[in-house]
């Protein structure tokens, strides 16, 4: 009898030793860390990102709750896991489709968040709740987004205040940055406030506009830079000389006056010389040619020049493209000129060919190199000249612009000058021209436009990166008006 109740005593300890520790074990596995980053997470809009939380030890959450929060917000639920599945009808509508767990990680304990095409409304704080019957932890992680702008492009607005006026701009900024203008040697020059605004994205486009005056160097920097996410993009551009200039009138009727001063003193010194060595000799006969001397002179040093820099060393023989040209264009044969005719002619719709803007390009292309060609224009009452990439769109409706691939001045009603940048630039026109230069210089992405009469700058599109091959363009006006003529380019020494 004792050794029965021994025994039954042993057993029944045993079984309660196992149960403590079953307990023990069961109570354990009930409880969890969550775990995330020790360090904020930076986004780039328009990728995707991994937000990383897991539980410690590394049990499995496919049967537990799990839900994704935004901090400090009405509405704050980003994706929720429930009952083995997604259940997200009650999801802040700006994530919808866009989140997602890892259900084959999900029995490993990693319970992190996948965000697609990451948006600026994603950026601020994250928590990932894990629940089970028994237990539940958090954990907060903060998302930086971030968004690195294009390239400045800088613009010339025009004189004023006895300087010119640039505008540089750049798009796609997030955080908002700071726009620097700089001059040659890296000084900070003193410029307006800085415009921003948001585009569709409600990314930060700035822009920031400087008077600037002529320098040895006329070479003038704008920088763009976020100083929270390190990132830094500028661009240089070259002021021709001779725009300064037309910034001072005085200036050029005192180098006028002063070059005249300097011929006639200079004419006269010699004709002076050669009148008094030779008086003796040859009298009135003499006398009659020094005054013929000083004429050849004067004529000689007076003729205006050609910046063959920007016109015989870089011509290039332009001629129509007419499968790129609209129907309703008229080319003629040697396709040098093009009007605009009353109907449309009854041609192939090839790729290449305009369908909506009745316009044309050259047909020769070019992908580096400097470029020169003139474009006769008369008296006509509009126009639109310049260059395309060669993946502009030539089907739907046509914005000239930078952006979409044109750099292009035009004319409207006899009298209205544009430059034709992302925000189209006045332009001040002292006197009509008859024929315009087109100057591309490839490698420093500049399009410069000349009045070819008396060789004075229209307009300079600078800082651009070509990346494509550009070709002339066209768009010739009203209808039954003068063509426009591509004219070779002759040395008019």
């Amino acid at each position: 009898m004792k050794e029965s109740v021994m025994n039954i005593s042993w057993s029944e300890c045993l079984c309660f030793i196992l149960l403590l520790l079953q307990l023990t074990t069961v109570s354990t596995l009930k409880r969890f860390e969550v775990l995330g980053p020790p360090d904020p997470v930076d986004a780039v809009v328009g990728e995707d990102v991994v937000l990383p939380c897991y539980l410690k030890p590394n049990i499995s959450a496919v049967d537990l709750h799990i839900e994704w929060l935004r901090v400090h917000t009405e509405d704050p639920l980003v994706h929720l896991y429930q009952d083995h599945e997604d259940r997200n009808e009650n999801q802040i509508p700006s994530y919808r489709g866009r989140t997602l767990l890892f259900p084959e990680q999900l029995k490993n304990g990693n319970v992190s968040l996948k965000l697609r095409n990451v948006q600026v409304s994603d950026n601020g704080e994250y928590k990932c709740l894990v629940e089970s019957q028994e237990w539940y932890e958090d954990y907060s992680i903060h998302v930086y987004i971030k968004a690195v702008g294009t390239h400045p492009v800088i613009s010339i607005e025009g004189y004023k205040e006895g300087g010119i006026s640039l505008v540089c701009e750049s798009k796609g900024w997030y955080p908002q940055p700071e726009v620097l203008w700089m001059d040659s040697e890296g000084h900070s020059l003193p410029a307006g406030h800085t415009e921003t605004h948001r585009d569709s994205m409600d990314l930060f486009i700035v822009r920031r506009r400087v008077i600037v005056q002529e320098t040895e160097t006329n070479r003038f920097t704008c920088r763009v830079r976020q100083q929270q996410i390190n990132e830094m993009k500028e661009t240089k551009t070259n002021i021709p000389g001779e725009m300064f200039h037309r910034a001072h009138p005085w200036k050029v009727t005192f180098a006028v006056i002063f070059s005249l001063a300097a011929v006639c003193i200079i004419g006269c010194s010699v004709l002076i010389h050669h009148f008094v060595k030779l008086r003796k000799k040859r009298g009135q006969l003499k006398e009659e040619h020094g005054e013929l001397q000083e004429q050849h002179v004067l004529k000689t040093w007076l003729k205006p020049k050609i910046d063959k820099s920007t016109s015989l060393s870089y011509a290039v023989d332009v001629t129509l493209d007419p499968d790129t040209a609209h129907p309703q264009l008229v080319l003629s044969e040697n396709r040098k000129q093009v009007r605009r005719g009353d109907t449309k002619q009854d041609l192939p719709d090839k790729p290449e060919r305009f369908k909506n803007r009745i316009s044309v390009l050259g047909k020769e292309g070019f992908s580096s190199g400097r470029r020169y060609w003139e474009v006769q224009v008369g008296d006509k009452m509009d126009w639109d000249l310049g260059v395309a990439r060669e993946s502009i769109n030539r089907k739907g409706k046509i914005q000239l612009s930078p952006n979409n691939g044109y750099w292009t001045i035009w004319l409207r009603n006899r009298k209205e000058y544009k430059a034709l940048s992302d925000h189209p630039v006045l332009l001040h026109m002292s006197v009509k021209p008859q024929k315009v230069g087109v100057y591309v210089d490839y490698e420093e992405g500049q399009v410069s436009f000349y009045s070819v009469e008396d060789k004075s700058l229209i307009y300079i599109f600078t800082g651009y990166k070509f990346t494509e091959k550009l070709y002339p363009y066209f768009w010739p006006g009203a209808p039954n008006s003068a063509p426009l003529i591509i004219s070779p380019v002759i040395d008019t020494d």
